[in-house]
């Protein structure tokens, strides 16, 4: 066993977010952004979970490799995440795919997009790297992943997160022993293996990996001389160290931050609109099991300079209230009634307008008399006066994209379509 220094490990380690990724199948939303630029509960991007962790860990050191669109992902980490100091040996690098390595545009896979920055990460010298995925919905203390790495003596360590068998098909997939040791990793397999004395569940990866950076920096090179390596860590890097080192797993349960100790750990892919919107909708519970109001782990973001929230009118029928809702700065609920529903930043709701369980992303505007059921709205739509949307299943699928669980995403585009 090998004792851990007093001091946090994570002040010797950099956290490398891999966000380059376009989620497509969350369709128009990632039109115009990648994934990890999704806006998400009220003020926040999906990027800013893995950051925050990595802040609040006392990770100081961060790259984010980007690729798809990345223009929106670029301009929020450059207004948000612009605090880190290099005096008190702090940094944030971006790392767009950019020919460092070879004339080739793209990053060619997860691994790659680390390789590709070799030089830079060794500038900052870290003695671990703290490898995320930029896409998730979560709270965890990477800290502690660090101190079971550093104990358990392991060449990587695996996030995993303990799902139903038959829910594993669409992950990467340990099989470990009664030590945690993984004995195989499988992506995607048809027939999961299952945990040591719990048939009925399996390990599936997070897409959180944890090495000593030498290490790692000789599996890149190994991987990227290797003929028909997809450079990918689930795909190459990980099996080749199952078999050929010690890779061990690590339980999201041992290091989530609750909302509070009877609350369930919360880890979401928002990958898909149904999935992206139930999400959201978990925050208006009146105990949501994803604590974003705990000053002991705050989730980080660009403080954008805006007016309050304001509620107008006070008329029968014409009352500006909102109930389980989560409300941002600059809207205007004017004669209006939001019920468990996100608005982001600057929408403006009219008159005797009405949305129920709407996801509002920021600068939208509802005109008077409109009425959404189960929508998102794509950041600066624009809903006609009297719309209704979610009353009229057939309506609602020639108009708008229609998901398999009724809910709608509307776009400028589908608007302007209409008006055409």
């Amino acid at each position: 066993m090998v004792e851990i220094r007093q001091s946090p490990l994570a002040r010797d380690a950099m956290a490398y977010v891999l966000a380059g990724g376009r989620g497509s199948r969350l369709l128009e939303l990632t039109d115009r952004r990648a994934k990890p630029a999704v806006y998400f509960g009220g003020m926040s991007r999906i990027i800013d979970f893995a950051l925050s962790n990595a802040i609040n860990s006392g990770i100081r050191r961060i790259g984010v490799a980007t690729q798809y669109k990345a223009h929106s992902l670029i301009r929020h980490m450059n207004r948000a995440w612009n605090f880190m100091r290099p005096e008190r040996n702090e940094s944030f690098d971006i790392l767009p795919a950019s020919q460092r390595i070879s004339e080739q545009l793209w990053y060619e896979g997860t691994a790659d997009a680390v390789y590709q920055n070799i030089d830079i990460i060794q500038s900052h010298m870290p003695k671990y790297m703290v490898i995320l995925a930029g896409d998730h919905i979560y709270k965890m203390d990477y800290e502690l992943m660090l101190q079971q790495h550093v104990n358990s003596g392991a060449d990587v360590t695996v996030g995993c997160l303990v799902v139903p068998r038959e829910e594993a098909t669409g992950f990467g997939v340990m099989a470990v022993d009664k030590k945690g040791v993984i004995t195989d990793f499988v992506e995607k397999p048809a027939d999961p293996p299952a945990i040591p004395g719990d048939p009925d569940h399996a390990l599936a990866s997070m897409g959180i990996y944890v090495f000593e950076t030498a290490f790692l920096f000789e599996q890149l090179r190994r991987d990227a001389a290797t003929p028909g390596s997809k450079r990918d860590f689930g795909g190459d890097i990980i099996p080749y160290i199952v078999k050929h080192g010690k890779a061990v797993a690590h339980r999201f349960t041992d290091s989530c931050v609750r909302a509070a100790e009877q609350i369930e750990e919360y880890w979401r892919d928002v990958g898909t609109l149904d999935a992206y919107f139930d999400a959201n909708l978990d925050l208006t519970d009146t105990v949501p099991k994803l604590n974003l109001y705990d000053r002991d782990w705050p989730i980080w973001t660009d403080q954008i300079v805006a007016a309050p929230a304001k509620f107008v009118h006070d008329e029968e029928g014409r009352r500006g209230h909102a109930i389980s809702s989560l409300i941002s700065q600059d809207c205007i609920v004017s004669g209006a009634v939001a019920q468990r529903s996100l608005l982001f930043t600057g929408v403006k709701m009219g008159s005797f307008s009405s949305v129920n369980e709407a996801v509002i992303l920021p600068h939208c505007n509802i005109g008077r008399g409109a009425r959404l059921n189960r929508v998102i709205l794509d950041s600066g739509v624009r809903i006609p006066e009297g719309m209704v949307v979610g009353e009229d299943p057939e309506l609602d699928a020639k108009r708008f994209r229609r998901s398999e669980s009724g809910v709608c995403l509307i776009t400028r585009a589908m608007i302007e379509q209409l008006k055409a």
